[in-house]
């Protein structure tokens, strides 16, 4: 089997779009680091008991460098209006993610204090648990800490056959 045939047979689950943000640890301690954004699909809820859910990382990615030395991390459920958000943080190649962030409606989570997303359909402030080696990329499991819902009406921002959707 091809790693493209691999790909195309993949592209046909479709999946939730989810926001991965953290901050990096400051400099000094004057200062705040830089916040760092993700656009992740393979995202999963892993247990109720205890809360835990996992995100796939590609090896050597900078959120994957980030999470391997800073536990504390948060995910925002994006809602089918927030197609932009996606398209922004999933840029290979991407200006800094400071700026990124720039325009975007964020409040900051009170455990993580990191960046959670206006209009997210949910938000999940999460402490990792474990992290498991699994091919080209990490498995990142996290323990929830504290769950919202700002925006709990709307649809949610799905990908599908290598293109963000609509459901319906």
């Amino acid at each position: 089997m091809s790693n493209d045939e691999f790909r195309g047979a993949l592209a046909r689950l479709a999946a939730g779009v989810v926001l991965i943000t953290a901050q990096e640890p400051p400099l000094d301690e004057n200062g705040r680091g830089e916040d760092v954004g993700m656009t992740a699909t393979a995202f999963m809820s892993v247990s109720l008991d205890p809360p835990l859910v996992m995100v796939s990382l590609r090896n050597d990615s900078r959120m994957d460098d980030l999470l391997s030395e800073q536990p504390l991390w948060a995910v925002s459920v994006l809602a089918e209006s927030q197609r932009h958000v996606a398209g922004r943080f999933a840029m290979k190649g991407r200006i800094s993610d400071r700026l990124l962030f720039e325009d975007i409606p964020y409040t900051r989570g009170e455990v993580t204090a990191a960046p959670l997303i206006g209009g997210a359909l949910a938000t999940l402030e999460c402490r990792t648990e474990q992290r498991v080696l699994a091919g080209d990329h990490t498995l990142v499991i996290g323990r929830v800490l504290s769950a919202a819902l700002p925006s709990a009406e709307g649809a949610p921002l799905t990908y599908f056959r290598g293109r963000y959707r609509q459901l319906g």
